[in-house]
């Protein structure tokens, strides 16, 4: 097998025997799962469970009390924090409220991590700019601000800012806290497109049933009782064959 091949076939990121904690309360202990290249990962669970929290963790945000994180076999918390921060550039971020400027138009949102983090030229980033939101359907909005857009909106400009460096890994946290319907189902649909012609893994939070049953084929839960793991797996296997728990949250309001 070629290094190229053996790089394909790793897991790109593995949660080694990891805890979280605050001070002596621990939230979640004893968390082992990878996620491979090209998963849309759900970590699932009840409020207060630590699914934020965990988020948090694997982005470099929050070290854990215990264990590790590794992306391609590679230790984000043990290495120098240029590499950490060489890593980060390979993240997309979508916040739960989308986390946009409120002074700054949506182009000059998107445009911010192309002027921190790259030297290219202010033609180019507007350009660059330009394609991302006319990729989340927001063409034309460019010289918008955030209060004068809907909730849905600035969800998919929030996501087109985390598209802006071509980003190898998309997190999301509770991408469709607040939306409708049709538009959570359309911002369901976009994160499909993104992951299918970026060839993105994506990392979500969502207590969303439809979110987690239309794009999720791998994900984790995490239960608030026992403060660790009880289910890892697609969740359509997890909803029929899964503990009584973790049946009970994914078939919740089924007739």
């Amino acid at each position: 097998m070629s290094a190229a091949q053996s790089k394909q076939a790793a897991p790109h990121i593995e949660i080694r025997n990891l805890t979280m904690a605050y001070g002596d309360y621990v939230i979640q202990r004893d968390l082992d799962f990878t996620i491979n290249r090209g998963d849309i990962f759900v970590i699932m669970g009840g409020s207060g469970c630590g699914k934020s929290t965990l988020l948090r963790q694997m982005i470099g945000l929050v070290r854990p009390a215990k264990g590790t994180v590794l992306y391609d076999g590679v230790d984000y918390w043990a290495a120098s924090p240029a590499q950490q921060v060489q890593r980060q550039r390979g993240f997309g971020i979508l916040f739960q409220a989308g986390a946009l400027w409120s002074s700054l138009t949506l182009a000059e949102n998107v445009a911010l991590p192309l002027q921190e983090f790259t030297t290219l030229a202010p033609d180019l980033i507007d350009e660059i700019v330009s394609l991302k939101l006319s990729l989340v359907g927001l063409g034309g909005f460019e010289q918008f601000y955030p209060s004068e857009i809907s909730g849905g909106m600035k969800k998919r400009a929030g996501l087109a800012r985390a598209m802006a460096l071509d980003p190898e890994i998309l997190f999301f946290d509770e991408p469709s806290a607040g939306l409708d319907p049709l538009s959570s189902r359309r911002l369901d649909d976009l994160i499909l497109e993104l992951r299918d012609s970026l060839g993105a893994t994506v990392v979500l939070v969502t207590h969303e049933l439809p979110s987690i049953f239309a794009i999720a084929n791998n994900s984790v839960f995490l239960d608030a009782d026992t403060r660790t793991m009880i289910a890892y797996g697609d969740p359509r296997e997890l909803a029929e064959h899964g503990v009584e728990k973790v049946r009970t949250f994914l078939k919740r309001g089924a007739a």
